[in-house]
């Protein structure tokens, strides 16, 4: 497991090594958090945080994100952790003769201590369409083939190809505020995964926003005793570093 974990990470280090040697073009980077605090007969700690990061260069445009979420509840003095995950993907697309068309190179790592699994990871490539982009919206989508690494929490590899899809759509509502909606679907052997993120952003002053979102992590295949759905909604402090 761990040589596999290595190994995934080192992919997404390689993604961000293809483009060292170029010229950058505007690079921009997002970190958000939330809390959540509750007392009373059940005292509860939740924190969520991420960081998002765009890069435009002369011949790759690629996209870069790491998020975590922690939940630990208290009753009667007793202390039990109730949510644990950690995730982290790269995507680099590199534009052909027409720049809107590209060829996508994907990886991914999660670590989610409630899932049916001990870890997923995802190495994918293939085609990338940005179908439209101007001030008011943008979408774009990726398609290709790729490979899981995966293992349960029973033990067992659940490796195997894949298709994998996605989309990013973005709306401009107003000057201080957008919609955006994120989706992505990972087609294999033993097991389908699915994410979905609905979010509305709305700025504050500077670089500060507010973010609401709607998040929600599917797996077809689950273990006895857990879900195949996780849901997750949010209000979360985003800023803007440049």
């Amino acid at each position: 497991m761990k040589i596999k974990s290595i190994a995934l990470l080192t992919s997404l280090a390689i993604t961000s090594s293809l483009v060292e040697a170029q010229d950058a073009k505007p690079f921009t980077l997002d970190g958000e958090l939330g809390f959540i605090f509750t007392s009373g007969n059940t005292e509860t700690t939740s924190a969520n945080a991420a960081l998002n990061a765009k890069q435009e260069l002369a011949s790759w445009s690629n996209e870069y994100v790491a998020k975590g979420l922690y939940k630990k509840d208290e009753v009667d003095g007793v202390e039990t952790t109730s949510a644990q995950k950690l995730f982290a993907s790269a995507q680099g697309n590199y534009k052909l003769e027409n720049p809107n068309h590209r060829l996508f190179v994907f990886a991914s790592y999660e670590d989610d201590r409630f899932s049916s699994f001990e870890y997923q990871g995802t190495l994918a490539g293939g085609w990338n369409h940005s179908v439209w982009k101007d001030e008011r919206s943008e979408f774009d989508y990726s398609i290709g083939p790729g490979y899981a690494f995966a293992e349960t929490i029973d033990g067992e590899d659940a490796d195997g190809l894949l298709v994998r899809g996605a989309f990013n759509y973005r709306y401009t509502i107003s000057d201080n505020a957008k919609f955006t909606q994120k989706f992505s679907t990972e087609v294999g052997e033993d097991n389908t995964k699915s994410r979905s993120e609905s979010a509305i952003t709305a700025k504050l002053a500077g670089g500060l926003s507010m973010k609401v979102s709607l998040k929600f992590d599917h797996n077809s295949e689950a273990a006895e005793g857990r879900e195949n759905l996780d849901t997750e909604t949010s209000v979360n402090l985003v800023y803007t570093f440049f």
